[in-house]
This record gives C-alpha cells, structure tokens and sequence, in this order.
C-alpha cells in the first residue's frame, strides 16, 4: 500500500463533531491498516473543516461550531504527534474545501460567499484572495501538484471545478459527479481524484474518479463499505482512506482504496470514535507529486 520513496505516508484526521465538538488530532499509517492513533488537539474545536498541506507541515482551517463560523488556521508537522499551533486567519469564515501543492495552500468556501484564499504553507500569517469559486458554499478539495480540484460540497449538485495551484484567478468547470450529492470527501495520488460518499435523498456510498490533468466527467469507481455524508479523505500516492462521517448515526469507520485501480473500498479500521464532519490530510497525498 505505500509508495516507493519520500516520507513515510501519515494520514491526518482533525476536529469534527465525536458525541460533541472536538478538538481532536488523529493519525494512521497509510502504509499498512489498522486504527487511528491520538496526536494531539487543535486550538480550536468545529467540524467541515479544511485540511491540507506539504510533506512537513500539515494544515486544518476554518469549519464551524453551530453558529459559530471559524476562520482559524493551525498547523503541526505530521511526522511528530503533538498540539497544533496558529497559523493565522482566513478572509473568511465558515465550512470550507482545501487543497494544496508543496508550496501553496488553497482554501475554498466560507459563510455562504464564494471566496478562495490561499497561503504560503512553510511561513505564517493571513490568508491572500485567490478569485472566486463558482458557487457560495464549501466544497471537497484534492489535488496534483499544479491543478487542483474542488466538488461543491454543501448542496445536491455534481458540479467539478478547477484551478491552476501556482497563480491566482477563479475556478474553471471541469465536469460533473456521476450523481448529484452534497458533503463527498476527496482524495487523490498525483494523476487522479477520487470522490467518496455524500448524500442525495439519504446516505451515498458511491465513489467517482477523475483524470486531473484533462476535464470531463467522472466515472464510477465502486462503492465505500457504508453509507455516509461528510466523511474525510486522506491518501498517499497510492491509497486512498475515507474515515468517519454519517448516515443515520455518526460513524467511526475507516476504508480504503487503491487510487489508481477501481473497485469497493475495504475495511481499513476504526477511528477513536465516531465522528463527522473532520478536515483530512497526509504529508504523501497527490498535491505533493
């Protein structure tokens, strides 16, 4: 399951709502299966949250805590368990999608505006606008190295937008999901996103995946093992873990893929309990190259 060379694949969950709001870090190791480990806490406690990041340094920003909209950013390096520590601030506060390359951190979304601001992951300090995005409110990110991609997140739509990671300007259409639905979470190695869950009418279990470097519409990947909606996706470049979220009840399970295959998710393990709404990264996902 792990990929030949850099980093040893560290896969992050953080905050989310687990019986209440937490300020909760989680990690696994992306090379092998098994349960989540503590790591330690953010600053701050919410959930719909961003995560993101470069090889040695991961970022959580932003989310929401009922009606109290975050424009937090925190970071902690994901090779070393412990506390996270101010980065600065958002534009703008609320749920929010992010993605990232090794250099440049993208946030999407907010409270019900149609903003994307980006930093510098290695310095510290507020966010920068980027352009806009084609709708108002939070999506799921992924990336390669010089694109990245968001899928709206908080209403039942299909949409797949795009943008360049390096220069600054609004999102461009990319394709459509292969069903309408709200709160997927994504994932992705280098050449391809994938797309995991969400809700239309109930719970989803569906998967897609995209060929970053071109447009189009997705195709069906499989399935995950349950239904749920606001999951977290984290991966290396080649496996690809969903972790908590919910359907009826909150969840505490983890599955995983291969990226560059198709097929259902398996069982991967569980979190430390259940929870959704978490902002998910690695410091191996496909942003990274």
């Amino acid at each position: 399951m792990a990929a030949a060379g850099g980093p040893a694949p560290i896969g992050i969950f953080a905050l989310g709502y687990s019986g209440g709001w937490v300020t909760t870090i989680q990690s696994i190791d992306l090379t092998t299966t098994g349960n989540s480990t503590e790591f330690g806490d953010m600053i701050y406690s919410g959930t719909l949250s961003g995560g993101c990041g470069s090889s040695t340094r991961s970022i959580i920003a932003g989310g929401e805590r009922g009606a109290t909209k975050r424009n937090n950013i925190n970071y902690f390096d994901p090779t070393s368990s412990g506390n996270a520590t101010d980065f600065g601030d958002r534009t703008v506060s609320g749920a929010t999608g992010a993605l990232s390359s090794e250099t440049r951190a993208v946030f999407e979304g907010g409270d019900f505006v149609n903003v994307m601001d980006y930093v510098t992951i290695a310095s510290t300090g507020n966010a920068i606008d980027f352009g806009d995005f084609y709708q108002t409110q939070d999506s799921a990110g992924c990336a390669s190295p010089t694109r990245g991609i968001f899928v709206n997140q908080s209403s039942a739509t299909n949409a797949i937008q795009y943008i360049t990671i390096a220069s600054t300007g609004n999102s461009t259409t990319f394709g459509q999901l292969t069903q309408n639905r709200s709160d997927p979470a994504a994932l992705s190695s280098s050449t391809r996103g994938c797309f995991g869950g969400g809700s239309y009418f109930g719970a989803q279990t569906t998967i897609d995946y995209i060929t970053i470097a071109s447009t189009g519409n997705a195709t069906d990947f499989g399935d995950l093992t349950v239904k749920r909606f606001n999951a977290a996706g984290c991966s290396s470049q080649v496996t690809g873990v969903f972790g908590g979220g919910s359907d009826s009840f909150d969840s505490n399970v983890m599955d995983f893929i291969t990226i560059a295959s198709t097929g259902n998710a398996t069982d991967f393990g569980d979190l430390l309990a259940a929870n959704t709404g978490m902002g998910g990264t690695s410091n191996a996902h496909g942003g990274l190259g």
